[in-house]
C-alpha cells in the first residue's frame, strides 16, 4: 500500500481508518432512505433507522475487501444494496404473508434514491457535473439530518418520495397551505446550510 493510493484502495486493502472515513460520508444518505423505508412499510416502532445503517456500515467493513467498483455511484449502490438486504430481513420479519417481495424492497428504495437524485442531476450535463451533484445529494442528506422534523418530514415525501401537496397533507393529517409552507421554509433552510440561500 502506497502513500498515493486513494482512500477506497485503502478501505478495500482493509484499512479500518479509510473505512470508516469513506462511509461515514454516507451516513445520512442512507439513514434517509432506511427513514424511507421504514415508513413505506409501516416499521418505524419496529426498528431503528439508525441500527439499520448501522448494520449496514457492519457489513460494508465485514466486506469491503470484495467490493470492486471505482466510482462514488457504484459504492452507493453497493452501500444501498446493504441496506435493503437489512431491510429486507426486517420487512419479512414483521409484514406476514402480504409482504413485498425482496425485488419490490430494492426497486422501492432505488427509486427513493433515483428520485434524490434526479432532483438534482441534469442528464444533459457533463459526466463531471453529474458526479458533483450527485455528491450534493449527500451534502442535502446531512443538512436534512439538522433541519427540524416537521420540515424534514415534508421534504422526504416530496423530493424522495415523490408524492404531491395534497398527498403530504393527507399523510400528515395537515392542510395543503401547511403543507406549501413548511415545504417553502424547509427549502430556505436548506439553501442557507447548502451555502446558497441568496
Amino acid at each position: 500500500m502506497t502513500s498515493t493510493s486513494s482512500p477506497l484502495d485503502r478501505a478495500r486493502d482493509g484499512c479500518k481508518d479509510a473505512q470508516g472515513e469513506i462511509l461515514e460520508r454516507y451516513r445520512n444518505y442512507l439513514l434517509l432512505l432506511a427513514q424511507v423505508g421504514l415508513h413505506r412499510w409501516s416499521l418505524q416502532g419496529k426498528a431503528d433507522a439508525g441500527d439499520l445503517v448501522q448494520e449496514t456500515f457492519s457489513r460494508a467493513h465485514r466486506y469491503f475487501p470484495r467490493f470492486r467498483g471505482t466510482t462514488e455511484g457504484e459504492l452507493k449502490a453497493w452501500l444501498r444494496k446493504i441496506l435493503v438486504s437489512r431491510l429486507g430481513k426486517l420487512v419479512k420479519k414483521h409484514c406476514g404473508a402480504g409482504r413485498p417481495r425482496p425485488r419490490e424492497v430494492a426497486d422501492a428504495l432505488t427509486r427513493s434514491s433515483e428520485r434524490l437524485d434526479a432532483a438534482l442531476v441534469d442528464p444533459r450535463d457533463s459526466p463531471a457535473t453529474q458526479a458533483s451533484r450527485r455528491e450534493d445529494a449527500i451534502r442535502i442528506a446531512d443538512a436534512l439530518a439538522r433541519i427540524p422534523a416537521h420540515y424534514r418530514e415534508v421534504v422526504i415525501l416530496r423530493l424522495v418520495e415523490g408524492l404531491s401537496f395534497p398527498e403530504i397533507a393527507a399523510r400528515l393529517g395537515k392542510t395543503e397551505d401547511s403543507v406549501a409552507k413548511y415545504w417553502k421554509r424547509s427549502l430556505l433552510l436548506l439553501a442557507q446550510m447548502l451555502g446558497s440561500a441568496p
